[in-house]
């Protein structure tokens, strides 16, 4: 039998108007994936405190102007709460979590003490007891849910980044205030919907082998990652409102329209040329990974005239 590709997925947080950095993530996730014959699905992540009403139209609005066309609805994680508990009573059942009544505080802390790994869970509420349980919850603390981890690291393979082994802790996945992890959501998500290449910012690479071991341990298959470079401010951090314009809409504003815009992504990928006339199609039919460049891209704002 003829194993066909899954799906690609772009999966923005309306948390804010998409930047130029984000436009470039979304293009190249829909390369990676209608170049291999996948379909391409969105996926709004609105479990974020900093979501916001509308912005989701907005980003979904930028991606149409440029060419980046979807398969199927967008699916909104904020409408999958019921799915994500569902999975953590497994989880639960099987022994596999624990509550954990500790502070951001009590548990940076704990990780900047000697020999402690750099921002691992230090195990603190792992092996308490009932009577210890029930004395922070009577103090007025809501647990967050954390996993039960039966390994210390564990290696994804990436299409442009090589092997890759990243720690793996008793790492969150249901907030204390109910909400689901993004770590958690997002594996249960990719397995639903068929992905089987998640092609996202490198800023996302560490967190890679934790989703891939939460995903052995749920039945979930693994997908290819593709972990693509930043943008970059001239001052080597990444991009913010402070670099002035920076989303379509300021582009606009300043005179650099949807056809300049997606030519300097093209020409940012050595896929084109800036001021080149280009659609999305036709970038995709440029596309190959080996092309790509191997760092960031520093956006100089010389470059949008």
């Amino acid at each position: 039998m003829i194993q066909t590709p899954g799906a690609g997925r772009y999966a923005p947080s309306p948390s804010g108007d998409l930047h130029i950095g984000n436009l470039r993530t979304a293009l190249l996730a829909w390369l990676f994936a209608r170049s291999t014959e996948r379909r391409f699905v969105l996926r709004i992540e609105d479990l974020d405190e900093r979501s916001r009403d509308g912005v989701a139209d907005a980003q979904l609005g930028d991606l149409c102007a440029l060419g980046i066309e979807w398969d199927d609805e967008p699916t909104v994680q904020s409408r999958r709460t019921h799915i994500y508990d569902a999975v953590i009573d497994d989880l639960t059942a099987a022994g596999r979590t624990f509550e954990c009544f500790c502070s951001r505080r009590e548990i940076h802390a704990a990780t900047t003490a000697p020999h402690a790994p750099p921002g691992s869970y230090p195990g603190t509420c792992r092996d308490l007891g009932e009577a210890d349980r029930a004395a922070r919850r009577a103090a007025g603390r809501d647990p967050a849910i954390r996993l039960k981890s039966d390994t210390d690291s564990f290696t994804i393979t990436d299409t442009l980044c090589g092997e890759f082994t990243g720690a793996v802790d008793d790492f969150v996945l249901r907030r204390g205030d109910g909400t689901a992890a993004y770590n958690l959501a997002v594996v249960i998500d990719d397995g639903a919907e068929g992905v089987d290449q998640v092609v996202r910012a490198d800023d996302l690479l560490t967190s890679a082998p934790r989703q891939a071991y939460l995903a052995t341990l749920i039945g979930v298959p693994v997908p290819q990652y593709a972990h693509v470079p930043l943008v970059l401010n001239t001052s080597g951090s990444r991009l913010a409102k402070r670099d002035g314009a920076v989303t379509r809409a300021d582009l606009a504003m300043v005179g650099v329209d949807d056809t300049r815009l997606l030519s300097l992504l093209a020409s940012s990928l050595n896929l084109g040329t800036v001021g080149e006339n280009l659609t999305a199609n036709d970038v995709l039919r440029r596309f190959d990974p080996a092309r790509l460049p191997n760092g960031p891209w520093i956006l100089d704002p010389d470059d949008l005239w």
